[in-house]
């Protein structure tokens, strides 16, 4: 016989804990990094990771934390330079302006070349990835 949920207790699980997911995503990361940028191996690494996280998050396997009631009237003043940000990098892909006016990505790829540098932009992805999964 199932309890009712307001008498269960959702204890955290072991794996469920920074000690045990940073280094997990610091190896995820390491791998990622070492692969060539839009290669087969690179894109099915993206696949999977980014799979295998999105599952997380959908189904029931994961802890949640509390999202926030209500966002802060600073939230706004974040969303402004992403918007631009979005505007701009739109704007010079769709108009293909080419080296005179770049668009974003194309200034960080000679950054992106490192493999150190392309690892951290892995851990940041997938942590900010698995970030979602627990809301």
């Amino acid at each position: 016989m199932e309890q009712p949920p307001e008498l269960t207790v959702d204890l955290p699980r072991a794996w469920d804990r920074p000690v045990v997911t940073v280094p997990v995503l610091a190896c995820l990361s390491l791998v990622g990094g070492q692969l060539p940028s839009f290669s087969t191996q690179a894109n099915l690494w993206t696949l999977g990771t980014g799979g295998a996280l999105i599952w997380l998050g959908l189904g029931n396997r994961v802890p949640r934390r509390p999202a926030p009631h209500r966002l802060g009237r600073g939230a706004l003043w974040w969303v402004l330079p992403a918007a631009v940000f979005g505007v701009l990098e739109a704007a010079t892909f769709v108009l293909s302006v080419g080296n005179e006016f770049p668009t974003f990505s194309r200034l960080a790829d000679p950054l992106l070349t490192d493999e150190l540098v392309r690892s951290a932009a892995w851990f940041g992805w997938l942590a900010a990835f698995w970030g979602l999964v627990r809301r």
